[in-house]
């Protein structure tokens, strides 16, 4: 459905030339702000992806998923897999961790890389229609479009950004490879790609490959897409300051605002990405180091809280806008219930009119009707945000963690225990 950026017919201010003026402007004002709203996305943008555009591994719709899923993930992968078999390491008991006995590693590139691309086709199509929408709805007063427009603008300067995809390929490196991993999540064990000794750690050939291609190859598909996250809350921040035109009996209880009910859902791979990196990580530790499974509970609950916070936070931002229009709405609703059923009482009940009458009366409809309202306004959420949205956010995350359980309790307990909290 497309809006009509000038809905005044012009011959109603062509005799005031200043009018026309003015009715002009605000069309191409419309007409601007639309287009813009039209083109909104956190993934169509950036220098690395017009590197990708220009390599035949997407278009401008994001289609060529699987080109770039098997391209990108063989890259960080199969190079591994040849070096480790010059270095001796797939197999055996040269080392502690041969490669293929690597879960962390297979999985991490195998299956975390194409979820997080996976996602981004995902992200695009549920957050695109979001801009239009607060236009289609009405929900942007004309004299806020100037600001709405400049949010839109302003989120994809972020996007573009060539700064900002330098930062995160240099904290990649100064920070991801040489910091956090050389020196905090290398197993304490001789691998397939480091041997550890007295003098230290020493890489293998296919450890080089590891820390300076596959590694940052990942940690910048995962920084760059905190970076996304950071734009989203920053757009739903700077719309939030705007004074929206809530409607506060709208049947979706949040003034209107249900269109980003769904917004939440569009993370799911992304959490379901996060929690498999999680599970990969934790298995590695209790399969080959011997550590139990509930002394990673503090780290699996920290994820699972910053993930449902990150995704789920922003939408908190209205609260205050729906808060204003619930008491606003309580309290003109209030007012017109008590015009009516004093009438109703009058008519009805005072005057001494047969009661039969009320039969067939459209009375007693529309004090169900103003009820209802009324029930619609004191049912007003205060985000856009449900019980089934942290269930299926926390799901996406614990999923892949849950097979974990199997190697503390048997198989027949853990069925019982997850039958027992569903039911």
């Amino acid at each position: 459905m497309s809006i009509d950026p000038n809905p005044v017919a012009p011959t109603l201010v062509a005799e005031t030339p200043g009018a026309a003026a003015t009715s002009s402007t605000e069309s191409t004002l419309d007409a601007d702000v639309l287009q813009d709203a039209e083109k909104f996305s956190l993934i169509l943008g950036g220098r690395l992806f017009h590197k990708i555009y220009s390599a035949h591994l997407s278009d401008d719709g994001l289609h060529l998923l699987a080109r770039r899923m098997l391209t990108i993930s063989m890259v960080a992968w199969l190079p591994l897999l040849l070096f480790s078999t010059w270095d001796g390491h797939v197999v055996g008991n040269s080392v502690t961790v041969p490669f293929l006995r690597d879960i962390e590693t297979h999985i991490r590139f195998l299956v975390v890389v194409p979820l997080l691309l996976m996602a981004e086709p995902l992200v695009h199509l549920r957050l695109r229609p979001i801009a239009r929408s607060f236009l289609d709805r009405n929900l942007i007063p004309e004299t806020a479009l100037p600001q709405f427009d400049a949010t839109l603008r302003s989120a994809f300067r972020l996007r573009n950004s060539v700064i900002a995809e330098v930062l995160m390929l240099v904290a990649v490196y100064a920070v991801g490879v040489l910091i956090v991993w050389r020196r905090h999540t290398i197993l304490g064990a001789s691998t397939w790609y480091v041997t550890s000794s007295a003098q230290g750690a020493r890489l293998f050939p296919a450890g080089i490959w590891y820390g300076f291609v596959s590694l940052p190859i990942f940690q910048f598909l995962l920084l760059r897409w905190y970076y996304r996250l950071f734009i989203w809350t920053r757009f739903l921040w700077q719309v939030s300051r705007i004074r929206l035109n809530l409607v506060p009996t709208h049947p979706d209880r949040v003034g209107g605002l249900g269109l980003l009910a769904n917004a939440a859902f569009a993370f799911n791979l992304l959490l379901l990405a996060h929690g498999t990196m999680v599970a990969a990580q934790v298995a590695n530790r209790v399969l080959f180091l011997g550590e139990p499974l509930a002394e990673f509970k503090f780290e699996i609950t920290a994820v699972l809280l910053f993930l449902v916070c990150v995704v789920v936070g922003p939408l908190f931002f209205f609260a205050v806008q729906l808060a204003r229009t619930k008491r606003r709405g309580l309290l003109e609703y209030g007012t017109l219930a008590e015009q009516y059923v004093r009438k109703f009482d009058s008519k009805w009940l005072r005057s001494g009119v047969p009661h039969s009458e009320l039969l067939g009366s459209g009375d007693i409809q529309s004090l169900a009707d103003l009820a209802n309202s009324f029930e619609v306004v004191r049912g007003m959420r205060l985000a856009p945000v449900t019980r089934d949205t942290f269930l299926q956010l926390t799901v996406a995350v614990l999923a892949p963690i849950v097979p974990l359980l199997l190697t503390s309790m048997p198989l027949e307990t853990l069925v019982n225990k997850l039958l027992g909290l569903v039911f």
